[in-house]
């Protein structure tokens, strides 16, 4: 149970029509009410100057010309010239400003789509795919956009043509125009129909959509293409897509056909109704039961087909805005799911130059996917970790080594709050860090995980995200700390080199010692090292622990190893076995101890033959470590 509504919160969020929607929608055009009142104005403007060429028309031909007068011809045909360039002219600074309005409401929303987002938990992303994200983020937004910025303006524009050009025509004959709107009402009613039937494709397709956009980026990153080419599935890989992509076609294709045949037939109405008019007006005129003029039914047609376009547009875009609400949906949907770590009110940010570096984990006991409120925790995981005490004092390097999966990582996410306790307190310099900003504490730690990231950039890029307003002084000195600035200067651009999509041009090793230097440049008062030498062969691993000798004098550092070699020195060593700490001391008391460490300690460095000797903390040269 609790699993399905993990996945239901944050994976897949229910498909559901939102209560809402459209006054939400709404609120994102607000700031831009003044602009909204000019498209507004224009509107109405042009909507006015629509109604004087057909009214003209019928000047011309029951005034002007019976009489004969040149002066009134001029006149009027001179208006029906100029009126149209003004109604133009208003037109384009019309479509401009609701082309304004429209890409500042898209910009808004992707803005707020993508902040919420960076506001959500790491839960939130390793339980939906990256795909599904992006999908949100591009399709769903890029859907909307002719919504957003032409339907409104186009939906006011229809309504304000439509509501005078009744007007008129009913001015000129009821009757007429009973007969022109005779089967209105029954088309709005099938109109809302296929429009909820829209709403609900939409909602599908864009599932697929996202599928699809999900196995492409899964399948086309240089892991995935790695992968699948190792393993010889290309074939399987192309299946996938092309099922997926054939299911996709057919939902798409079946949205653009929803209710074609009801608008086929409306179009044939519209167009059909025109001759009805002429037919029944003629035949009042011929049988002398009317007093129409011929202009007034030359004006009333042209009424007419500027009536029936706007409508049958304004069918059409309810059609749309429906299959565009779902959209919207789907986009709340995210905005919607609630941010489990966030500041607390009146949150304290800690000043980076006074920081101290006291870590403290007091009786902390934490649980991955703990159960919602409300929840019955029938299904809960077991701890991650149980009951974890311990203290590290400023300057002090603390290792925690123990088996894979025994929740040495896990400990150290909860330091950056990635994770919040379940229960008991993670504190530094004596602040709980749940009563600590997020973003002071982004700047106080720095963290080098086992997975390398490298953004598709330069290097200097690269190591500017530690620090963006390091000097090239600076940038050079953390490249030297971290045993890079040579390799650097045989790029063929030197600091000016991409280094590829996930750092990939890169050896595992120089991808490694570029993320030490950025966080070297960052000169974080706590430094957590997750494997931080994992991908280095001895040599280069040899170099970085020299150069983090001096990083990390003066800082409290909490090292995560499973090469014994790169920890012997700590001043604490900590080991953890099922999410407990089991044993704790420096190298030589665990090794006295002849516990689990020491087991760990043998599997890895003695032999049969010899036993391992240490040099102030450093593998000799003759000892090889064991394949891991």
């Amino acid at each position: 149970m609790h699993r399905g509504r993990l996945m239901g919160q944050f994976d897949k969020p229910e498909q559901t029509a939102r209560p809402g929607t459209f006054r939400r929608v709404v609120a994102f055009f607000r700031p831009y009410w003044q602009q909204i009142a000019l498209v507004l104005v224009a509107i109405l403007i042009t909507s006015g100057l629509g109604l004087i060429n057909p009214y003209l028309l019928k000047l011309i031909i029951d005034t002007a010309i019976p009489q004969r007068d040149m002066a009134l011809l001029n006149l009027f045909v001179g208006l029906m010239i100029v009126v149209p360039i003004i109604s133009g002219l208003i037109g384009v600074g019309q479509s401009y400003l609701s082309n304004v309005v429209g890409q500042r409401v898209m910009r808004d929303l992707r803005n707020a789509l993508y902040a919420h987002l960076q506001r959500m938990p790491l839960r939130f992303f390793t339980s939906t795919r990256t795909g599904e994200i992006q999908s949100r983020l591009a399709n769903d937004v890029g859907g909307i956009q002719q919504v957003v910025t032409s339907t409104a303006a186009t939906i006011v524009s229809n309504i304000a043509t439509v509501g005078s050009t009744i007007v008129l025509m009913a001015a000129i004959d009821v009757q007429l125009t009973l007969l022109s709107l005779a089967l209105a009402p029954i088309f709005l009613v099938v109109t809302r129909r296929v429009g909820a039937l829209r709403r609900e494709l939409s909602t599908s397709t864009q599932r697929s959509l996202a599928d699809l956009t999900a196995i492409t980026q899964e399948t086309l990153s240089v892991s995935g293409v790695l992968l699948t080419k190792t393993f010889g599935r290309q074939r399987e890989a192309t299946e996938r897509f092309a099922t997926e992509n054939e299911r996709l076609a057919g939902l798409q294709i079946r949205q653009q056909m929803i209710g074609r045949w009801f608008f086929m037939v409306i179009n044939v109405f519209f167009s059909i109704t025109p001759g009805l008019v002429y037919w029944v007006a003629g035949r009042s005129i011929i049988g002398g039961d009317t007093e129409l003029t011929i202009g007034s039914i030359v004006a009333f047609t042209t009424l007419q087909s500027r009536l029936f376009f706007p409508l049958g547009q304004l069918l059409n875009v309810h059609v749309d805005v429906q299959g565009a609400l779902a959209l919207f949906d789907r986009i709340f949907e995210y905005l919607d799911l609630q941010p489990e770590i966030t500041d607390r009110p009146g949150a304290l940010a800690l000043d980076p130059d006074r920081v101290r570096g006291r870590v403290e984990y007091d009786h902390v006991s934490f649980r991955y996917d703990s159960a919602p409120p409300g929840s019955d925790g029938a299904t809960e995981r077991p701890l991650a970790l149980n009951d974890v005490t311990f203290t590290i004092e400023p300057g002090q390097l603390v290792a925690l080594v123990g088996p894979s999966g025994a929740g040495k990582t896990t400990i150290t996410y909860l330091l950056p709050r990635l994770y919040d306790v379940t229960s008991g307190a993670v504190r530094i310099d004596g602040h709980d860090v749940r009563d600590v900003t997020l973003e002071s504490l982004g700047r106080i730690i720095g963290f080098v995980t086992q997975e390398t990231y490298l953004f598709h950039a330069t290097v200097r890029e690269n190591l500017l995200y530690g620090k963006p307003d390091a000097t090239q002084e600076e940038i050079e000195a953390a490249a030297r700390a971290a045993a890079i600035h040579d390799r650097i200067m045989e790029l063929p651009d030197g600091y000016d080199t991409v280094v590829g999509e996930r750092g990939y041009k890169l050896s595992g090793g120089e991808k490694q010692r570029l993320a030490l230097a950025r966080v070297i440049l960052k000169n974080p008062r706590i430094l957590i090292l997750d494997e931080a030498t994992s991908a280095l062969d001895t040599h280069s691993e040899r170099l970085i622990q020299a150069a983090l000798q001096p990083l990390m004098r003066g800082r409290t550092t909490i090292a995560i190893a499973h090469r014994l070699s790169t920890v012997l020195a700590a001043d604490q060593i900590l080991v953890v076995d099922q999410g407990r700490i089991v044993e704790r001391g420096t190298h030589q008391e665990l090794l006295a101890r002849d516990g689990l460490y020491a087991s760990l300690y043998r599997a890895q460095f003695v032999t049969d033959d010899a036993p391992a000797t240490l040099n102030g903390g450093v593998l000799l040269d003759e000892e090889v470590p064991a394949a891991e």
